[in-house]
């Protein structure tokens, strides 16, 4: 490898193919991709590499792979961390900041498809769709009022995070005449307002609202945000929606509000363990829809998620500011290094 050779490597998860075109075309980029399986050989390449490009699901990743302080240990050059979505579980932020390394995400990419993923589970749970379509292929004797469902105009949203996804499900929901109620420490009444809701705190929130929708990120501040007590303050008959992270909420203690009635329902896309065992019991009940995490897993989001990666790290290699710098805070330690590593100071 050249002094002047910029290193990015990752794994093989999938990738729409615009990210590997972009960083193919990149004369002085040495782009390599591997299985995690390949550990003697990508550990090679690790030593010099300056990105690592990482899969933001937990469960797509080794735990010896993921992106802290041992592995930084071994990746002495290591400029940059970049997360593959708007997450980043994989990625100790305070060791790489600790570092001199950057994390960057991919924020917005997926966030109208997630955001069409929760109204399409607030409506399915509450007009009972998936329910309707399952008796319809094995069960006759049933009235069209056996299923009956409800309406979600009228009706009071409680957005959780209203940031990227939480904004545009605060529109969407107004558009269907909900009212919507927003708690986020990082956003203003005015900034809510904008998008259509009242700012409240969340104990306001989970009291008033006929559905819970989480949409903030899965940080040490969050875990276990909607706890026991949180799902006991929730109306009876209350919808609780996830297209987050698994661990924001008590999945036991969901689990135990579905099971005594107490909850209308749920429509639940991320899970403690991905996918959720078969036996899990929340996928035995009627009124819960499940999906795989696949919230933002569509065609236009991929391929803008892709785009959004590739040209940050071109961008980033280059020396330009990330624009989607999760950690701040690192940059002057990260100047220094990047200066070090590859002869210039970012910015200029």
């Amino acid at each position: 490898m050249s002094g002047n050779t910029k290193s990015v490597v990752r794994f093989d998860h999938f990738m729409h193919p615009a990210f590997d075109q972009r960083l193919k075309a990149e004369p002085d980029i040495d782009y390599r991709v591997f299985g995690q399986q390949a550990e003697t050989e990508a550990l090679a390449v690790f030593e010099h590499a300056h990105i690592y490009h990482i899969s933001a699901a937990k469960d797509e990743v080794a735990p010896n792979w993921f992106a802290n302080a041992a592995l930084i240990e071994r990746a002495p050059d290591l400029l940059c961390v970049s997360s593959s979505g708007s997450g980043y579980d994989t990625t100790d932020v305070d060791a790489c900041t600790a570092a001199g390394i950057c994390v960057v995400n991919q924020s917005g990419g997926n966030a109208q498809s997630v955001a069409e993923h929760t109204l399409a589970l607030m409506l399915d749970v509450s007009k009972r769709v998936s329910e309707n379509d399952r008796l319809l292929r094995s069960h006759r004797g049933y009235t069209r009022e056996d299923l009956m469902g409800r309406e979600i105009s009228g009706r009071t949203l409680g957005v959780v995070g209203i940031g990227e996804v939480g904004s545009r499900v605060s529109r969407l929901a107004t558009a269907f005449g909900m009212t919507v109620l927003a708690t986020d420490p990082n956003v203003d009444a005015d900034r809510a307002a904008s998008f259509g809701a009242r700012k409240v705190e969340l104990d306001e929130l989970v009291s008033q609202s006929d559905f819970v929708s989480l949409h903030c990120p899965r940080i040490p501040t969050t875990m276990n945000l909607i706890d026991r007590a949180k799902f006991e303050a929730m109306r009876p008959g209350t919808i609780f929606i996830t297209t987050a992270r698994g661990g924001i909420h008590d999945e036991s203690a969901l689990t135990a509000s579905i099971e005594t009635g107490h909850l209308g329902g749920a429509g639940i896309d991320v899970w403690d363990v991905e996918p959720p065992p078969e036996d899990h019991p929340l996928l035995a009940r009627d009124n819960v829809v499940a999906t795989f995490h696949t919230a933002g897993v569509t065609a236009e989001a991929r391929q803008r998620m892709a785009e959004y990666a590739s040209d940050q790290i071109v961008r980033t290699l280059n020396g330009e500011r990330p624009p989607r710098l999760i950690n701040p805070e690192v940059w002057p330690a990260y100047s220094a290094r990047f200066e070090r590593l590859l002869g210039k100071r970012p910015g200029e």
